[in-house]
């Protein structure tokens, strides 16, 4: 198949290669050295902002749920129909989500919920749900659901405003 002659010359191939690359890069190092130079020449002074004033403003979260749009929510609901069902009572991979605004944590009828939801307690609000949206394994550490989380607060609040609007 193959001679030693050949291995020979495909290893110091690829070893020649390996040695060029090595001291290209001893020597880029060696021109291009980022390291600190000790105090800095030009030093720009600028005004303290104070209080940070480009904090942004808080808005209240009923005023968020009040301009919340449900068809926009609809839209979101596409990321949650893979394992939650909207039909009252069919649980599917996750708990059914008709009625879920208003429910106990934990309260799906038929669903076999971790330690860690079972366990939380509490009522699914608006509020609660936003925070569980965001990231639902911070919000209930050792949940099941291996959901990473809607990063916009925006889409949270329309998914919820969706879901709120399922139920009679």
């Amino acid at each position: 198949m193959f001679d030693t002659m050949t291995v020979t010359k495909a290893a110091a191939g690829f070893l020649s290669a390996f040695l060029v690359l090595l001291l290209a890069k001893w020597a880029a190092e060696g021109l291009f050295h980022v390291g600190g130079h000790g105090e800095a020449s030009y030093v720009i002074e600028v005004e303290d902002a104070g209080d940070g004033g480009d904090a942004e403003p808080e808005v209240n979260f009923d005023e968020l749920m009040a301009s919340a749009d449900v068809a926009k929510g609809a839209k979101v609901f596409k990321k949650c129909s893979a394992c939650h069902k909207l039909e009252d009572g069919a649980n599917g991979t996750g708990p059914f989500l008709y009625g879920v605004v208003g429910r106990a944590i934990g309260g799906a009828a038929g669903f076999g919920y971790s330690d860690a939801m079972a366990s939380k307690g509490g009522d699914w609000t608006p509020a609660a749900l936003d925070a569980f949206l965001a990231k639902p394994s911070a919000d209930i550490p050792g949940t099941s659901m291996s959901f990473s989380g809607l990063k916009k607060q925006g889409d949270r609040i329309n998914l919820i405003a969706y879901l709120d609007s399922l139920d009679d």
